[in-house]
């Protein structure tokens, strides 16, 4: 019997809905087109990613690639253009105004690189982890600042509670920005750049605050960096180009017969769904791959030859 559009349409539908099954963030497929100057701009051309609750991810890529684009569509901040993006079973490209305002007080939090963005500058520390709480109608009063205390003293600004952001130095105004973005308990925490405007040392500082977040408290953080020194240590290192996923580096610890542990990293190109595979260029260009490439199926792997027609 001969398949109908109709099932055709509902087997695609099948494969979107279980697509990341599992999965706390899922980008399914995902685009977003700007007009600037009348010029149309495709900032994600197709993006999948999945990540998994309690995750610590970096996301690193060229300027323009896509990273801050896929950053503002998980915060709520703007939508796709076409494509699915959920977040804890929460459908972002399907919510009206009130639920996007409902979903950024309570289901994610995000810090800003420049650090003026991130905390009011009339409010002590405390205070401003108290608003985000008051906000979205959270407790009484004497319970907002025990847990804005609590939070603040875990990131390692017990004493910094009554200043004020211009008596915070840069690294303790970044970590104060992060207890704000985690008063409410989000799911989700989303960094862009937090370190870009700081020192190696105070970088390390704020860094160590996301990772006892994640650790500590078990959200889930998403940081985009061109920071190497965040880059290097975390255990999954998502790379963005043209819009869409190009490769991932994995880490994990190994000991040694000798009982020494060692990091171990591997990275590994992305086969998008519609089975799209980014050849790094400092592969390809050496081999004089451009527009056409060969491809051979043997037993256990694919060879890919640069096109050799000319050199007949």
């Amino acid at each position: 019997m001969a398949t109908s559009i109709a099932d055709l349409g509902a087997e695609s539908a099948r494969q979107h809905r279980d697509f990341g099954a599992g999965s706390l963030i899922v980008c399914d497929r995902l685009v977003r087109i700007y007009l600037a100057a009348g010029i149309e701009v495709q900032a994600l051309q197709g993006l999948d990613l999945l990540v998994a609750e309690g995750e610590l991810v970096a996301l690193v890529g060229a300027s323009g690639s896509g990273k801050s684009t896929l950053m503002n569509i998980l915060a709520g901040l703007d939508t796709p253009t076409a494509g699915a993006v959920r977040v804890a079973g929460r459908d972002l490209a399907a919510m009206n105004a009130r639920q996007r305002l409902a979903y950024r007080r309570r289901m994610v939090g995000f810090i800003w690189q420049q650090t003026s963005r991130n905390l009011l500058p009339y409010l002590t520390a405390q205070q401003n982890v108290e608003l985000p709480m008051r906000l979205a109608g959270g407790g009484r009063a004497r319970d907002r600042r025990r847990r804005a205390a609590e939070l603040l003293d875990l990131l390692g600004l017990g004493d910094c509670l009554h200043r004020t952001p211009d008596q915070l130095s840069g690294g303790e105004q970044q970590r104060a920005a992060i207890a704000v973005g985690l008063v409410n308990e989000p799911k989700v925490l989303l960094a862009d750049e937090p370190t870009g405007e700081l020192d190696t040392a105070t970088a390390a500082e704020v860094f160590g605050a996301l990772q006892t977040a994640n650790r500590e408290l078990g959200v889930t953080v998403l940081i985009v960096t061109h920071d190497p020194a965040v880059s290097s240590v975390v255990r999954r290192v998502v790379a963005i180009r043209d819009g869409r996923t190009s490769t991932e580096i994995h880490r994990q610890a190994t000991t040694g017969d000798d009982g020494t542990e060692a990091q171990h990293a591997v990275e590994y190109a992305v086969l998008d769904r519609a089975g799209r595979l980014q050849l790094p260029r400092e592969m390809t260009e050496p081999l004089g791959m451009a527009d056409l490439v060969r491809l051979e199926a043997e037993p256990d792997h694919i060879g890919v030859w640069p096109d050799t027609r000319d050199e007949k």
